[in-house]
Protein backbone atom coordinates (compact mmCIF):
# COMPACT_ATOMS: atom_id res chain seq x y z
CA UNK A 1 0.00 0.00 0.00
CA UNK A 2 1.11 3.40 -0.60
CA UNK A 3 1.84 5.84 2.31
CA UNK A 4 1.36 9.29 2.03
CA UNK A 5 4.46 10.77 4.21
CA UNK A 6 5.47 14.34 5.19
CA UNK A 7 4.12 17.14 2.77
CA UNK A 8 6.28 18.50 0.52
CA UNK A 9 6.69 22.33 0.74
CA UNK A 10 5.07 23.68 -2.16
CA UNK A 11 7.25 25.75 -4.40
CA UNK A 12 6.26 29.70 -3.15
CA UNK A 13 6.30 32.54 -6.13
CA UNK A 14 9.61 33.68 -5.33
CA UNK A 15 11.08 36.88 -6.46
CA UNK A 16 13.00 35.35 -9.22
CA UNK A 17 9.49 32.37 -10.38
CA UNK A 18 7.68 36.04 -10.70
CA UNK A 19 10.02 37.86 -13.05
CA UNK A 20 10.66 34.67 -15.23
CA UNK A 21 7.17 34.45 -15.46
CA UNK A 22 6.19 38.52 -16.38
CA UNK A 23 9.21 37.86 -19.16
CA UNK A 24 7.52 35.33 -20.56
CA UNK A 25 3.97 36.61 -20.62
CA UNK A 26 5.47 39.22 -22.26
CA UNK A 27 7.80 37.54 -24.61
CA UNK A 28 5.04 34.77 -25.49
CA UNK A 29 2.01 37.78 -26.20
CA UNK A 30 4.40 39.37 -28.91
CA UNK A 31 5.15 35.80 -30.54
CA UNK A 32 2.11 33.53 -29.42
CA UNK A 33 -1.08 35.17 -30.36
CA UNK A 34 -3.88 33.14 -31.86
CA UNK A 35 -3.07 33.83 -35.32
CA UNK A 36 0.80 32.98 -35.35
CA UNK A 37 -0.06 29.85 -33.26
CA UNK A 38 -1.95 28.51 -36.33
CA UNK A 39 1.33 29.84 -38.35
CA UNK A 40 3.66 27.81 -36.59
CA UNK A 41 1.46 24.79 -35.97
CA UNK A 42 1.09 24.43 -39.70
CA UNK A 43 4.78 25.08 -40.77
CA UNK A 44 7.19 22.42 -41.70
CA UNK A 45 8.73 22.18 -38.26
CA UNK A 46 5.59 22.87 -36.37
CA UNK A 47 6.71 26.25 -34.36
CA UNK A 48 9.13 29.03 -34.57
CA UNK A 49 12.71 27.89 -34.32
CA UNK A 50 13.30 31.65 -33.92
CA UNK A 51 11.19 31.95 -30.59
CA UNK A 52 12.18 27.78 -29.84
CA UNK A 53 15.92 29.96 -29.49
CA UNK A 54 15.03 32.98 -27.70
CA UNK A 55 13.21 30.68 -25.27
CA UNK A 56 16.49 28.86 -24.48
CA UNK A 57 19.00 31.28 -24.92
CA UNK A 58 17.54 34.55 -23.92
CA UNK A 59 15.73 33.32 -21.05
CA UNK A 60 17.10 29.57 -20.22
CA UNK A 61 13.97 28.12 -20.36
CA UNK A 62 15.39 24.65 -21.91
CA UNK A 63 18.11 24.35 -18.82
CA UNK A 64 16.41 25.53 -16.07
CA UNK A 65 16.02 22.18 -14.42
CA UNK A 66 19.09 20.70 -15.84
CA UNK A 67 21.75 20.24 -13.68
CA UNK A 68 24.78 22.75 -14.01
CA UNK A 69 27.42 20.32 -15.16
CA UNK A 70 25.42 19.50 -18.03
CA UNK A 71 24.93 22.65 -19.22
CA UNK A 72 21.41 24.11 -17.17
CA UNK A 73 20.69 26.78 -14.40
CA UNK A 74 20.09 23.82 -12.04
CA UNK A 75 16.89 24.79 -10.84
CA UNK A 76 14.49 22.45 -10.56
CA UNK A 77 11.27 21.29 -11.91
CA UNK A 78 9.33 24.19 -9.97
CA UNK A 79 10.82 26.91 -12.17
CA UNK A 80 10.17 25.46 -15.35
CA UNK A 81 6.55 24.48 -14.24
CA UNK A 82 5.99 28.27 -14.37
CA UNK A 83 7.44 28.22 -17.88
CA UNK A 84 5.24 25.67 -18.73
CA UNK A 85 2.62 27.26 -16.99
CA UNK A 86 3.04 30.34 -19.60
CA UNK A 87 3.40 28.76 -22.79
CA UNK A 88 0.24 26.53 -22.09
CA UNK A 89 -1.74 29.57 -21.93
CA UNK A 90 -1.14 30.69 -24.89
CA UNK A 91 -0.68 27.41 -26.46
CA UNK A 92 2.85 27.65 -27.84
CA UNK A 93 3.28 24.83 -30.17
CA UNK A 94 7.10 24.42 -29.19
CA UNK A 95 8.34 20.89 -28.75
CA UNK A 96 9.17 21.86 -24.82
CA UNK A 97 7.27 18.89 -23.30
CA UNK A 98 8.73 16.18 -25.70
CA UNK A 99 12.13 18.04 -25.54
CA UNK A 100 12.86 19.27 -21.87
CA UNK A 101 10.72 17.26 -20.33
CA UNK A 102 9.86 13.93 -21.28
CA UNK A 103 13.44 13.14 -22.53
CA UNK A 104 15.47 15.41 -19.96
CA UNK A 105 13.63 12.48 -17.49
CA UNK A 106 14.37 9.64 -19.61
CA UNK A 107 18.03 10.96 -19.84
CA UNK A 108 18.47 11.87 -15.75
CA UNK A 109 17.19 8.85 -15.00
CA UNK A 110 19.03 6.30 -16.72
CA UNK A 111 21.98 7.16 -14.42
CA UNK A 112 23.77 7.40 -17.84
CA UNK A 113 26.60 10.34 -16.82
CA UNK A 114 28.23 9.89 -20.39
CA UNK A 115 24.85 10.12 -22.04
CA UNK A 116 23.31 12.70 -20.27
CA UNK A 117 27.10 14.69 -20.43
CA UNK A 118 26.29 13.77 -24.50
CA UNK A 119 22.78 14.91 -25.21
CA UNK A 120 21.65 17.56 -22.28
CA UNK A 121 23.91 20.11 -23.02
CA UNK A 122 22.19 20.54 -26.79
CA UNK A 123 18.98 20.34 -25.13
CA UNK A 124 19.43 23.40 -22.48
CA UNK A 125 21.18 25.48 -25.24
CA UNK A 126 18.09 24.48 -27.53
CA UNK A 127 20.17 23.50 -30.47
CA UNK A 128 18.37 20.08 -30.26
CA UNK A 129 14.98 18.95 -30.10
CA UNK A 130 14.30 15.09 -29.06
CA UNK A 131 11.25 13.10 -27.77
CA UNK A 132 10.78 9.47 -26.31
CA UNK A 133 9.18 6.34 -28.49
CA UNK A 134 7.48 3.54 -26.47
CA UNK A 135 6.44 5.40 -23.57
CA UNK A 136 3.10 6.96 -24.17
CA UNK A 137 1.92 4.29 -26.33
CA UNK A 138 3.83 0.34 -26.96
CA UNK A 139 5.99 0.29 -29.00
CA UNK A 140 6.81 -2.77 -31.19
CA UNK A 141 10.99 -2.08 -31.23
CA UNK A 142 13.85 -4.75 -31.18
CA UNK A 143 17.21 -3.80 -30.80
CA UNK A 144 19.70 -6.31 -32.18
CA UNK A 145 23.81 -5.56 -32.66
CA UNK A 146 25.17 -5.19 -36.10
CA UNK A 147 28.66 -5.26 -37.25
CA UNK A 148 29.19 -1.74 -36.36
CA UNK A 149 26.83 -1.50 -33.33
CA UNK A 150 23.03 -1.87 -32.18
CA UNK A 151 20.63 -1.56 -34.86
CA UNK A 152 16.59 -1.06 -34.25
CA UNK A 153 13.84 -2.51 -36.14
CA UNK A 154 10.19 -2.14 -35.91
CA UNK A 155 7.73 0.95 -35.31
CA UNK A 156 7.08 3.32 -32.72
CA UNK A 157 3.36 5.30 -33.48
CA UNK A 158 2.14 8.42 -31.94
CA UNK A 159 4.88 9.44 -30.82
CA UNK A 160 4.67 13.16 -29.62
CA UNK A 161 7.11 15.83 -32.16
CA UNK A 162 8.56 12.48 -33.69
CA UNK A 163 8.51 14.05 -37.26
CA UNK A 164 10.90 16.20 -36.48
CA UNK A 165 12.82 15.63 -33.33
CA UNK A 166 16.63 15.62 -33.89
CA UNK A 167 17.12 13.22 -31.14
CA UNK A 168 14.96 9.90 -30.45
CA UNK A 169 15.12 7.84 -27.39
CA UNK A 170 13.26 4.52 -27.82
CA UNK A 171 12.12 1.79 -25.48
CA UNK A 172 13.47 -1.25 -27.52
CA UNK A 173 13.25 -5.31 -26.81
CA UNK A 174 17.00 -6.29 -26.54
CA UNK A 175 18.39 -9.84 -26.26
CA UNK A 176 19.28 -8.94 -22.25
CA UNK A 177 15.97 -7.18 -21.46
CA UNK A 178 13.81 -3.89 -22.43
CA UNK A 179 16.49 -1.10 -22.73
CA UNK A 180 16.76 2.70 -23.91
CA UNK A 181 18.44 3.65 -27.01
CA UNK A 182 19.22 6.84 -28.91
CA UNK A 183 18.76 7.11 -32.00
CA UNK A 184 19.91 10.11 -34.41
CA UNK A 185 17.24 9.71 -37.16
CA UNK A 186 18.01 9.51 -40.63
CA UNK A 187 16.04 9.21 -43.68
CA UNK A 188 17.34 5.98 -44.87
CA UNK A 189 16.78 3.99 -42.15
CA UNK A 190 13.54 5.87 -40.12
CA UNK A 191 10.32 6.65 -42.17
CA UNK A 192 8.54 9.56 -40.08
CA UNK A 193 5.00 9.50 -40.93
CA UNK A 194 2.70 12.60 -39.49
CA UNK A 195 0.24 11.34 -37.47
CA UNK A 196 -3.51 13.41 -38.72
CA UNK A 197 -4.39 14.45 -34.85
CA UNK A 198 -7.49 16.58 -33.31
CA UNK A 199 -4.92 19.22 -32.07
CA UNK A 200 -2.64 20.83 -34.23
CA UNK A 201 -0.44 22.67 -31.93
CA UNK A 202 0.70 19.12 -30.92
CA UNK A 203 1.89 16.84 -33.36
CA UNK A 204 2.13 13.10 -33.33
CA UNK A 205 3.91 10.59 -35.75
CA UNK A 206 4.26 7.15 -36.31
CA UNK A 207 8.19 5.96 -36.89
CA UNK A 208 9.14 2.78 -38.47
CA UNK A 209 12.81 1.89 -38.29
CA UNK A 210 14.61 -0.06 -40.41
CA UNK A 211 17.79 -1.16 -39.32
CA UNK A 212 18.61 2.41 -37.56
CA UNK A 213 21.97 2.96 -35.95
CA UNK A 214 21.25 3.63 -31.92
CA UNK A 215 23.26 3.55 -29.39
CA UNK A 216 22.39 2.15 -25.41
CA UNK A 217 21.27 4.68 -22.48
CA UNK A 218 21.51 3.19 -18.80
CA UNK A 219 21.41 -0.52 -18.20
CA UNK A 220 19.69 -3.64 -19.87
CA UNK A 221 15.92 -4.11 -17.96
CA UNK A 222 16.08 -0.23 -16.94
CA UNK A 223 13.39 0.83 -19.64
CA UNK A 224 10.60 -0.03 -17.78
CA UNK A 225 11.10 1.91 -14.84
CA UNK A 226 12.94 4.81 -16.50
CA UNK A 227 9.20 5.25 -18.69
CA UNK A 228 7.20 5.05 -15.25
CA UNK A 229 9.67 8.25 -14.27
CA UNK A 230 8.88 10.07 -17.92
CA UNK A 231 5.16 9.19 -17.59
CA UNK A 232 4.80 10.74 -14.19
CA UNK A 233 6.94 13.81 -15.46
CA UNK A 234 4.85 14.25 -18.43
CA UNK A 235 1.50 14.16 -16.13
CA UNK A 236 3.13 16.80 -13.62
CA UNK A 237 4.34 19.11 -16.53
CA UNK A 238 0.64 18.57 -18.55
CA UNK A 239 -1.42 19.79 -15.82
CA UNK A 240 1.12 22.98 -15.19
CA UNK A 241 0.18 23.88 -18.76
CA UNK A 242 -3.83 23.28 -18.47
CA UNK A 243 -3.49 25.43 -15.45
CA UNK A 244 -2.30 28.20 -17.85
CA UNK A 245 -4.46 27.37 -20.54
CA UNK A 246 -7.25 26.99 -17.72
CA UNK A 247 -6.78 30.53 -16.89
CA UNK A 248 -6.65 31.85 -20.01
CA UNK A 249 -10.16 30.72 -21.11
CA UNK A 250 -11.49 32.14 -17.57
CA UNK A 251 -9.68 35.91 -18.60
CA UNK A 252 -10.81 35.75 -22.14
CA UNK A 253 -14.83 34.54 -20.77
CA UNK A 254 -14.18 37.35 -18.28
CA UNK A 255 -13.33 39.89 -20.47
CA UNK A 256 -16.47 38.55 -23.42
CA UNK A 257 -18.92 39.10 -20.47
CA UNK A 258 -17.83 42.60 -19.10
CA UNK A 259 -18.38 43.92 -23.12
CA UNK A 260 -21.11 41.60 -24.64
CA UNK A 261 -24.48 43.52 -23.92
CA UNK A 262 -27.95 42.07 -24.28
CA UNK A 263 -30.87 43.77 -22.99
CA UNK A 264 -28.82 47.09 -22.34
CA UNK A 265 -27.16 45.47 -20.15
CA UNK A 266 -23.73 43.24 -19.74
CA UNK A 267 -24.46 40.16 -19.89
CA UNK A 268 -21.93 38.92 -17.16
CA UNK A 269 -24.08 40.87 -14.87
CA UNK A 270 -26.66 38.10 -15.43
CA UNK A 271 -27.24 35.62 -12.26
CA UNK A 272 -26.72 32.36 -13.85
CA UNK A 273 -23.30 33.20 -15.69
CA UNK A 274 -22.13 35.01 -12.61
CA UNK A 275 -22.57 31.16 -10.97
CA UNK A 276 -21.20 29.63 -13.45
CA UNK A 277 -17.87 31.81 -13.52
CA UNK A 278 -17.48 31.96 -10.19
CA UNK A 279 -17.34 27.88 -10.93
CA UNK A 280 -15.39 27.76 -13.01
CA UNK A 281 -13.00 30.43 -10.75
CA UNK A 282 -13.37 27.67 -8.08
CA UNK A 283 -12.41 24.93 -10.06
CA UNK A 284 -9.12 26.61 -12.05
CA UNK A 285 -8.21 27.51 -8.21
CA UNK A 286 -7.90 24.11 -7.11
CA UNK A 287 -6.20 23.04 -10.96
CA UNK A 288 -3.68 25.40 -9.53
CA UNK A 289 -3.64 24.08 -6.30
CA UNK A 290 -3.06 20.42 -7.73
CA UNK A 291 -0.55 21.10 -10.26
CA UNK A 292 1.72 23.23 -7.70
CA UNK A 293 1.74 20.15 -5.02
CA UNK A 294 2.81 17.88 -7.76
CA UNK A 295 5.51 20.13 -9.43
CA UNK A 296 6.44 20.07 -5.46
CA UNK A 297 7.03 16.47 -5.07
CA UNK A 298 8.42 15.77 -8.71
CA UNK A 299 10.89 18.95 -7.92
CA UNK A 300 12.12 17.19 -4.42
CA UNK A 301 11.63 13.70 -5.81
CA UNK A 302 8.97 12.96 -2.86
CA UNK A 303 7.89 9.67 -2.72
CA UNK A 304 4.43 10.93 -2.92
CA UNK A 305 4.73 11.56 -7.00
CA UNK A 306 2.98 8.74 -8.47
CA UNK A 307 0.07 9.77 -6.06
CA UNK A 308 0.36 13.70 -6.82
CA UNK A 309 0.43 13.37 -10.37
CA UNK A 310 -2.55 10.93 -11.14
CA UNK A 311 -4.29 13.78 -8.69
CA UNK A 312 -2.83 16.65 -10.60
CA UNK A 313 -3.79 14.78 -14.01
CA UNK A 314 -7.37 14.25 -13.03
CA UNK A 315 -7.85 17.64 -11.49
CA UNK A 316 -6.25 20.12 -13.64
CA UNK A 317 -7.72 17.51 -17.30
CA UNK A 318 -11.30 17.74 -15.19
CA UNK A 319 -10.66 21.75 -14.78
CA UNK A 320 -9.48 22.71 -18.31
CA UNK A 321 -12.28 20.68 -20.07
CA UNK A 322 -14.78 22.99 -18.13
CA UNK A 323 -12.52 26.14 -18.76
CA UNK A 324 -13.05 25.39 -22.80
CA UNK A 325 -16.04 24.36 -22.68
CA UNK A 326 -17.30 27.54 -21.21
CA UNK A 327 -14.75 29.29 -23.36
CA UNK A 328 -16.59 28.28 -26.56
CA UNK A 329 -20.72 28.31 -25.01
CA UNK A 330 -20.45 31.65 -23.16
CA UNK A 331 -18.92 33.68 -26.61
CA UNK A 332 -22.14 32.46 -28.41
CA UNK A 333 -22.33 32.02 -31.65
CA UNK A 334 -18.73 32.97 -32.89
CA UNK A 335 -17.19 30.68 -30.31
CA UNK A 336 -18.59 27.81 -32.06
CA UNK A 337 -16.76 28.78 -35.54
CA UNK A 338 -13.19 27.27 -36.18
CA UNK A 339 -11.88 30.91 -36.66
CA UNK A 340 -12.55 31.71 -32.81
CA UNK A 341 -9.47 31.41 -30.05
CA UNK A 342 -11.49 28.95 -28.22
CA UNK A 343 -11.33 25.80 -30.72
CA UNK A 344 -7.48 25.38 -30.59
CA UNK A 345 -7.92 25.80 -26.26
CA UNK A 346 -10.89 23.25 -26.75
CA UNK A 347 -8.71 21.03 -29.31
CA UNK A 348 -5.82 20.99 -26.62
CA UNK A 349 -7.91 19.62 -23.72
CA UNK A 350 -9.45 17.49 -25.57
CA UNK A 351 -6.90 15.67 -27.08
CA UNK A 352 -4.41 16.13 -23.85
CA UNK A 353 -7.47 14.10 -21.81
CA UNK A 354 -5.57 11.02 -23.65
CA UNK A 355 -2.11 12.12 -23.57
CA UNK A 356 -0.90 9.85 -20.42
CA UNK A 357 -3.93 8.01 -19.64
CA UNK A 358 -7.50 9.24 -19.27
CA UNK A 359 -9.06 10.10 -15.73
CA UNK A 360 -10.51 6.67 -15.48
CA UNK A 361 -6.80 5.24 -15.96
CA UNK A 362 -5.97 7.62 -13.58
CA UNK A 363 -8.71 7.10 -10.89
CA UNK A 364 -8.15 3.06 -11.12
CA UNK A 365 -4.39 3.79 -10.71
CA UNK A 366 -4.82 6.14 -7.65
CA UNK A 367 -7.20 3.38 -5.67
CA UNK A 368 -4.40 0.96 -6.71
CA UNK A 369 -1.53 3.24 -4.91
CA UNK A 370 -4.15 4.27 -2.24
CA UNK A 371 -4.81 0.48 -1.46
CA UNK A 372 -8.37 0.69 -2.42
CA UNK A 373 -8.71 -1.87 -4.61
CA UNK A 374 -11.24 -4.09 -3.92
CA UNK A 375 -13.15 -2.02 -1.36
CA UNK A 376 -17.07 -1.43 -1.73
CA UNK A 377 -19.21 0.90 0.40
Amino acid sequence: MFRLEADPVLPAETDERRQLRAVLRELLAESCGSEAVREQAESPRGHDPVLWNRLAREIGVHGLAVPEEYGGAGYTFAELAVALEETGRVLCPAPLLSTVVLTGHALAGSGDQEACARWLPDIAGGARTATVAGCLHPADVRAERGPSGWLLRGEADFVPDGEGSDLLLVMARAPDGQRVFACEPDPATCDRTARRVLDPTRRQARIRFRAAQAEPVGEAGQAPEIADEVLDAGRVALAAEHVGGAAHALDAVLDHVSRRTQFGRAIGSFQAVKHRLADLLVVVEGARSASAYASACLAGGAPELPVAASVAAVVCTGAYRLATTEYVQLHGGIGFTWEHPAHLYLRRARADEALFGTGDDHRLRLAGLLGLSGRTG
